[in-house]
């Protein structure tokens, strides 16, 4: 792998892992342009360097998570499973969508509009839930819309935060109960994935895979930082508008030819 395509898909997992645009959309977007989308070990890479992106969250918001609070925890817990199970039990189904580039732009283009609509009608209503205060079925709830990320392009970080405004968290707060969720249910899915292909990694590759883990850190911490910083002052519509003009040049993309 070249020093540009591994420095290039780092940036693209840290800087997208926690927006609402998809970093797996993005990765199979960039890898398709780039003609290495069905390369094995880039595959793997992806899947790899996203423990970094997991670990800027936990540097970050490490004192959310220590000391240990076992109401937080449950909450986390209870939102992950429908993901975890979910996804075990239909991962042939959505594995088989993830080269599909046309899913990826009508996932951006509708993911978009909603996105839209549902900020847009936040801003119009008080938050009044935290997350403190989130039942544990509120968290099951959130969990099960969390789901929706299994469709290549929908965004994980979008549905969860879209769903937790739509239970009265606030935008901030929906936003960092993303980042903590994805704690868990990136670690889970990164790490059944790695010991599948644990087999294929050559020893020269392994020099490429820390190298790329660590940009990915770096890129999702200040991912991080911003968006929040963003959505205080901006709220989220303009991701929207991102998706939905994204969406719509996959399509011409595709029409002519391009990819």
């Amino acid at each position: 792998m070249s020093w540009f395509v591994l420095i290039l898909l780092s940036f693209v997992e840290g800087l997208t892992e926690f927006l609402p645009i998809s970093s797996t959309g993005h990765l199979i977007l960039v890898s398709a342009w780039l003609g290495i989308n069905e390369d094995q070990f880039v595959q793997s890479f992806n899947i790899i360097i996203q423990f970094g992106a997991i670990l800027s969250v936990l540097a970050l918001y490490w004192r959310r998570f220590f000391p240990i609070k076992i109401e937080f925890y449950k909450k986390i817990f209870v939102a992950f499973l429908p993901a975890a199970i979910l996804g075990f039990l239909l991962k042939s189904v959505f594995e088989n969508l993830l080269g599909s580039v046309i899913v990826v732009g009508v996932s951006l283009f509708i993911g978009g509009i909603v996105l839209i609509i549902m900020d847009r009608q936040a801003a119009r209503q008080n938050p009044s839930l935290t997350i403190q205060e989130m039942t544990l079925k509120q968290a099951l709830i959130l969990g099960f819309i969390q789901c929706l990320a299994l469709i290549p392009g929908v965004s994980r970080a979008g549905a969860t935060i879209l769903g937790g405004m739509g239970l009265k968290l606030s935008r901030e707060e929906a936003t960092e109960f993303s980042f903590f969720l994805a704690v868990p249910t990136l670690t889970a899915a990164a790490a059944y994935k790695t010991l599948k292909i644990l087999p294929t990694i050559e020893a020269s590759q392994i020099d490429e895979l820390l190298i790329g883990t660590a940009l990915s850190f770096v890129f999702a911490a200040l991912a991080i930082r911003f968006f929040i910083g963003l959505v205080k002052r901006f709220g989220l519509q303009h991701f929207g508008w991102y998706r939905i003009v994204l969406g719509a040049l996959i399509f011409l993309a595709v029409a002519k030819g391009w990819l």
